[in-house]
């Protein structure tokens, strides 16, 4: 439970940013309930409560929004008082692969792949028009990217090079973050899932500590998952009040209207009232017709503010 109640995620089952947020559920055994969105955007379920933030993930507690896997996680650890899945826990040595995880090494999965096999995976999963409208809304998504992830024989090595330092990381150690869970092996194992998710594959027998640790990660599943249908969720939105707003530094923006968007890849802007700055976050109002009054959360590394 929440100060707003159960914990709702809007997600879709094959997103694989949304996995990193499933097994840190199933890791800290919170209950919460899916929503599932499209996995190519207009998302109904979700666009009257963001904004039109487009990336997935986001979270929802009560009329608190919150937008990016790295923020969610920071609420994780506060909510059940576990430090070492704040995202600034990492050690040096972990926040580099993590880094690497979740840029060069996730665009790589794709592009690593002839694409006749990748339209082929995506084709059995989304069927001919799905596969090519996510085509077509990925590369739209991309043309602005300030990412440039490498193609073909470079993002194979890529991958094979990922694989191979996060075996040899874990040889003396139970997990990245050392002999419990962390925010370093939820960040890095995501990417290795989509991987042999996306392609059918194994690891490789040589990577030993990297398949131990895999089956570990994977153990405890989603945790307590319950369905909740679209309409539930604006219903508890529009039933709730935001919570209390955290102490707030000195900003320009404060209590202007502004737009906040991620910096590297699905940049488009959410639009409100800056009310919160902290070290951690931005808190975005925005004054719905439906909903009543939303606060939409954004952490701060990542993502760029302006007056609007």
């Amino acid at each position: 439970m929440t100060e707003n109640g159960n914990w709702i995620l809007h997600h879709y089952e094959d997103s694989p940013y949304a996995e990193k947020i499933r097994l840190m559920f199933g890791h800290t055994g919170l209950a919460w309930s899916s929503v599932l969105s499209p996995a190519i955007p207009p998302r109904p379920n979700l666009d009257p409560l963001t904004g039109g933030y487009r990336r997935i993930p986001v979270a929802q507690l009560g009329a608190d929004i919150l937008c990016d896997t790295a923020l969610i996680s920071l609420e994780i650890a506060r909510l059940t008082d576990r430090a070492a899945l704040r995202p600034d826990s990492m050690t040096e040595d972990c926040a580099g692969l993590v880094a690497r995880a979740q840029g060069d090494v996730f665009f790589s999965v794709i592009t690593s792949e002839p694409p006749l096999k990748i339209l082929r995976a995506l084709l059995s999963k989304f069927g001919v028009r799905e596969t090519y409208r996510f085509f077509k809304d990925r590369s739209g998504m991309m043309k602005h990217a300030t990412i440039k992830p490498p193609s073909g024989k470079q993002a194979q090595a890529v991958i094979a090079a990922f694989f191979d330092e996060l075996d040899m990381t874990l040889a003396d150690r139970p997990f990245l973050s050392g002999d419990g869970v962390g925010y370093a092996d939820f960040a890095a194992i995501h990417p290795v899932k989509f991987k042999l998710d996306l392609m059918g594959g194994t690891l490789p027998d040589r990577l030993v500590h990297l398949k131990r640790w895999y089956d570990a990660m994977l153990l405890p599943g989603h945790g307590a998952r319950t369905e909740l249908a679209p309409e539930q969720a604006f219903e508890i939105a529009a039933g709730s009040e935001p919570r209390g707003l955290p102490p707030t530094e000195a900003h320009d923006c404060l209590n202007k209207k502004v737009q906040i968007g991620p910096e590297d890849y699905g940049q488009e802007p959410v639009v409100g009232d800056l009310v919160a700055a902290t070290p951690e976050r931005f808190i975005v109002a925005r004054h719905t017709e439906k909903f009543g009054l939303l606060h939409v959360h954004f952490p701060r590394l990542g993502y760029t503010l302006s007056e609007a």
